[in-house]
């Protein structure tokens, strides 16, 4: 247990850095959004193109990974959905934050630095296939969800879909994995110094990230009906990494060659990590601000305990 602690302690005690910085005066909770913003759009894409740029395209793409991932989140997210809806008698919009949260991880910001610690070798292949799911699939269906549900039901989901789809042609995260994939295709060699500065912002990725992290956390409050979102966060901790594991375990029938151990265990971790860090700022142009705010904290504070049991059995 002692080795799991050593892994995950340093992730978090950046995360407390970022937030007492913050609290303190050192930084200003702006200045989270401009490390995020560098992160977002310079340090996690290189970090993408360079582990898919320098592999071969068999070793990028495993049919095994992106089906349970992505059958596993869309299972968690129906199953959110019909219970905020049929159970807890939720409206179409918060049922669909509630599907949200517990389907869409927090793969950049938290993920990849927790994976790098665990099964660096495929870690940055697992970053970057989790970008595919999420941007390409997760993030413009639940987008298109919360409209429908924010016009009563009454919205046109294919206008949504197509704003959706324009916005992640300029997405930095989609635009890094289409160019890694294309360098990986043609097999290109790249420069030398072209590599070094590439791996220069990468590496910039893994500590600022958590560290803004920390400092977005400061002004989010537990008063805001934090017992209504317990089942959100327990989906998320708990039930979403299971559902991918069913999946995982499930591919295999249909004669899709399993996941290596490794990848396995990144599949599985990814699904862990708390919600998406926008997932207030989503909130936020629906209505739904406080909620997801007190969930993401919940989220954020209960992960220590989670990822470390998740931690403990993979090792």
């Amino acid at each position: 247990m002692l080795e799991i602690l050593a892994i995950t302690c340093p992730i978090y005690l950046v995360v407390l850095a970022g937030y007492v910085a913050t609290r303190s005066g050192l930084f200003a909770r702006a200045d989270m959004q401009v490390f995020g913003k560098f992160v977002f759009n310079l340090a996690l894409p290189a970090l993408i193109f360079n582990a898919l740029a320098q592999h071969h395209i068999s070793d990028i793409l495993h049919p095994a990974y992106l089906l349970s991932y992505l059958f596993g989140s869309l299972l968690m997210l129906a199953l959110a959905y019909v219970t905020g809806r049929r159970l807890l008698k939720l409206s179409m919009l918060r049922s669909t934050f509630m599907a949200m949260g517990v389907s869409c991880s927090n793969s950049s910001f938290i993920g990849f630095p927790i994976l790098m610690l665990m099964v660096a070798p495929v870690a940055g292949v697992a970053l970057g296939l989790n970008v595919i799911i999420e941007n390409l699939v997760m993030l413009p269906l639940l987008l298109a969800m919360a409209e429908h549900g924010r016009d009563g039901g009454g919205g046109a989901w294919h206008q949504v879909v197509r704003q959706s789809a324009r916005r992640l042609m300029k997405n930095p995260l989609v635009l890094a994995v289409t160019a890694g994939l294309i360098v990986s295709l043609s097999e290109l060699t790249l420069p030398a110094p072209v590599i070094r500065a590439v791996n220069l912002f990468a590496q910039a990725s893994g500590g600022l990230s958590l560290f803004a992290i920390g400092g977005m956390l400061v002004g989010l409050s537990l008063s805001a009906g934090w017992q209504r979102v317990v089942p959100l966060v327990v989906g998320k901790l708990i039930g979403h990494p299971l559902a991918v594991l069913l999946i995982a375990t499930l591919v295999p029938l249909i004669g899709v060659p399993p996941m290596a151990p490794p990848l396995r265990a990144a599949a599985l971790l990814m699904a862990a990590m708390p919600m998406l860090s926008i997932y207030p700022i989503l909130g936020q142009a629906y209505g739904e601000a406080d909620r997801s705010a007190t969930a993401l904290l919940i989220c954020m504070v209960s992960s220590f305990f989670t990822l470390s049991g998740w931690m403990w059995l993979l090792h």
